[in-house]
């Protein structure tokens, strides 16, 4: 069963610009200046959303200079992934236990 954590992330996940976020990440390290360039968005607005996916761990920064470089953590993705994998092998081998069968 997935726990609270679980829906937390789902949460922090699932705003669009967030998930853009993340997907320029999975490509490469990018400060705030690349990223302010990649999705057009405005830098506080995007300084929020990078606090919130460092919060929720999906991301950690890397000092360099004046500049605060962003880098995903993967092992949090393939974790949340690999629920749903367990999740996808209990429906597979419960296939059979359909309950309405027993409806008369």
């Amino acid at each position: 069963m997935l726990i609270s954590v679980d829906a937390d992330l789902f949460r922090v996940l699932a705003d669009p610009l967030r998930l853009r976020i993340v997907t320029l990440l999975a490509h490469e390290t990018l400060c705030t200046t690349h990223l302010v360039e990649e999705t057009g968005a405005k830098q506080t607005n995007l300084s929020n959303h990078l606090r919130v996916l460092r919060e929720a761990g999906v991301v950690e920064t890397e000092p360099c200079g004046r500049f605060t470089y962003y880098k995903l953590r993967p092992e949090v993705l393939e974790a949340l992934a690999g629920r749903f994998g367990v999740l996808a092998g209990i429906a597979r081998a419960t296939a059979e236990n359909d309950r309405k069968r027993a409806c008369p």
